[in-house]
């Protein structure tokens, strides 16, 4: 789910369905009492994403400036041109899509959205090499995209792509995520990355294989990897305080106790502690403190004013 930033609008994907779709909600804001309804339920072009193959929508987003809700589409139709989502025997070769909805033109019961249009900013956008589950928003209108080998073994990259240009970034060496999230407090993207070590075969250390090393990515607002922190193989979320700096990374706990889905690696039990549950990993992201306090202070203002409105929006919902 995603909220506009003065919480008067909710976007919802149901990834589960098939065809997938999205609910447009009118939200409360800052009301004192609930008026959440139902304004559209949004899908997306059979020609896109084709009913009966299990495709599916995931993690939105809302960017203020170009006021759209951007959301990741794991696997499109026709991206290259006659590849293979689901239709052909073998592996998935078609890259995912963005899917860009303007709130305002949503009035009716039920809305289908085409093919991306760069004169209203409406529709999806074909990505380059990527699948991606998650979606944040972070500095200059950009966003990244979790993407994935689960969803096409071949995209082992993540995407930073602008909201505005459609101008796009490739950052290598980092994979495989679900869940991301951007810190305002650090100007820090966290990655919750559980296929890090890309497709089956591919991780380094054959006695743990995949789906073992996931990781918590670590990106900079200017789009480099900064580093990858070893997290239980079932970890996929990720979340940031950004007042305190602190990053919540929860983590499963070990197969042979909880059976499938659980932690097949060592990891979750050395960050837990133990070997019998899982928790909660928490980091901090001490600010260097050559940062100006100007620059510091600024940081604080925006972390306190997201934080304000996004305790509101929950609140009220």
């Amino acid at each position: 789910m995603a909220l506009t930033t003065d919480g008067k609008l909710l976007l919802a994907a149901n990834n589960a369905e098939d065809p997938p779709f999205a609910t447009l909600f009118k939200a409360n804001g800052d009301a004192s009492t609930s008026n959440v309804s139902i304004i559209t339920r949004v899908t997306v072009d059979n020609a896109i994403i084709p009913k009966g193959f299990g495709l599916s929508l995931e993690q939105p987003a809302w960017e203020p400036k170009t006021a759209r809700f951007y959301t990741s589409i794991p696997v499109i139709a026709n991206n290259p041109a006659g590849c293979n989502y689901g239709q052909l025997a073998g592996a998935i070769t078609c890259h995912g899509g963005l899917l860009v909805v303007d709130p305002t033109t949503l009035s009716k019961p039920t809305a289908v959205i085409g093919a991306f249009d760069p004169a209203t900013n409406i529709g999806v956008v074909p990505l380059n090499a990527c699948s991606p589950n998650g979606a944040t928003v972070g500095p200059h209108e950009n966003l990244l995209l979790g993407c994935t080998p689960q969803n096409n073994p071949s995209d082992t990259t993540t995407l930073v792509i602008n909201a505005e240009t459609k101008n796009y970034a490739n950052i290598g060496n980092i994979t495989g995520s679900d869940e991301v999230w951007f810190n305002q407090g650090d100007f820090r993207y966290y990655l919750g990355a559980s296929r890090a070590c890309g497709t089956s075969g591919t991780c380094p250390d054959p006695t743990h294989g995949f789906p073992g090393f996931a990781s918590l990515g670590v990106v900079d607002g200017t789009s480099v990897l900064i580093e990858k922190i070893p997290q239980s193989s079932a970890s996929h979320s990720v979340a940031a305080d950004c007042k305190r700096n602190k990053i919540f990374v929860p983590q499963a706990a070990p197969a042979s106790v909880v059976g499938s889905g659980g932690d097949t690696t060592t990891v979750g039990a050395g960050i837990c502690g133990q070997a019998t549950n899982g928790c909660v990993a928490v980091y901090i992201h001490e600010v260097d403190s050559e940062d100006s306090q100007d620059e510091q202070n600024n940081q604080d203002n925006v972390c306190q004013a997201n934080n304000n409105q996004g305790n509101q929006g929950n609140q009220n919902n």
